[in-house]
């Protein structure tokens, strides 16, 4: 491997060789077999149909529960738009994923951010943060493997958040698309499956389990909320992609989607292992929780390394990071967000030299 070529861990996707190419390709197929009508024409702003009952059978909901959308994130969007207005209280983790702060940034949300802890957001502080009057719309909650910590939210902490939503009346958005993603631990059950007073409305994707390309996510919720959402929808662009949808029904209704989880989990699971070895070995005084699935890993640098001087030395370095501070209203200075799911284990211990050597040499 020559110094020229780039080694990222900057971007929070897949790399090809985990894509199941192959059988999205024979899903493709089976899709226009099946029902040719159905995905080349107008479709309903809920989704593909035969999708929709996946995914409500899926989760143990009614189909009028779900909405399927372009991404997860056009997901968030529409939540965000029904329940957000401009100086609306709003909970985020403290550091959270950088297009959620956008997002209700753009929508005018007063965002108070609520630490986050090894072991998922600060319960008590939230606590704390109700009592003292804030009355928010909703808590945007990252539960598994969070973007950008890789921590995951104990149980406790789900039914600590399930009590204070009813109690102080707001909504949780567990935003959960790597959930599937989990390559050790244990499993923790969805808010969404524990929720008896309606106040959880969930969302994933299949961009972590399927492919980024294929722009698929959904929400599911109380279905009023859902059906005010689908016309909202409808107005907006009258159906999302019935092809797209129709080829991950294929994928998921054959059992593919399955045996594409078993790959990513194995690969993620190696590559995630192989980095926090080689961050130990390299870079002396780093700190880091070292997650249970996901795409990331958080690293909080020794305090005299500053992360917008490693930005600039790794790049120089060929190596692309993001910077701690891109998921924080303030702070972040000596924190960075490494991305494990695109760089093969090959290029993980390379990496991870450049970029000790890139800490090295901005050393206050």
């Amino acid at each position: 491997m020559t110094a020229e070529q780039l080694i990222s861990f900057a971007r929070g996707a897949p790399s090809l060789d985990i894509v199941d190419v192959e059988g999205l390709k024979a899903a493709a197929v089976r899709a226009f077999d099946a029902d040719p009508g159905g995905i080349t024409a107008y479709g309903t702003s809920v989704g593909y149909p035969p999708l929709r009952k996946w995914i409500a059978d899926k989760h143990g909901v009614s189909v009028n529960q779900v909405l399927v959308t372009n991404g997860s994130l056009q997901a968030d969007a529409f939540l965000f738009d029904y329940l957000v207005g401009p100086g609306d209280a709003v909970v985020v983790e403290r550091p959270t994923y950088d297009r959620t702060l956008l997002n209700l940034r753009n929508r005018g949300g007063e965002i108070h951010a609520v630490t986050l802890q090894p072991d998922g957001i600060d319960t008590d502080e939230l606590r704390k943060l109700l009592e003292s009057g804030v009355r928010p719309k909703l808590a945007h909650i990252i539960p598994n493997y969070q973007n950008p910590a890789g921590v995951t939210l104990s149980m406790a902490k789900r039914e600590a958040l399930l009590d204070l939503a009813a109690e102080y009346g707001f909504t949780i958005f567990e935003d959960d698309p790597y959930v599937d993603i989990r390559f050790r631990g244990e499993a923790q059950p969805s808010m969404l499956s524990l929720d008896e007073t309606g106040v959880v409305v969930h969302a994933s994707s299949f961009t972590k389990t399927v492919c980024p390309g294929v722009r698929v996510g959904y929400l599911v919720g109380p279905a009023p909320l859902i059906g005010d959402i689908a016309k909202r929808a409808t107005n907006l662009y009258i159906s999302p992609g019935m092809v797209a949808q129709a080829i991950v029904h294929q994928f998921c209704a054959s059992g593919d989607i399955d045996r594409s989880i078993e790959t990513v989990k194995a690969a993620l699971g190696e590559r995630a292992t192989v980095l926090a070895a080689a961050l130990r070995e390299h870079i002396p005084g780093v700190r880091f929780t070292e997650p249970d699935g996901g795409y990331f890993l958080w690293i909080e640098l020794p305090d005299d390394v500053l992360a917008d001087d490693v930005f600039t030395a790794a790049a120089e370095r060929g190596v692309a990071v993001v910077k701690g501070s891109d998921f924080l209203l303030e702070g972040g200075e000596h924190a960075l967000r490494l991305a494990f799911s695109a760089v093969t284990v090959d290029q993980i211990e390379e990496g991870v030299r450049r970029l000790a050597a890139a800490v090295q040499t901005v050393r206050r």
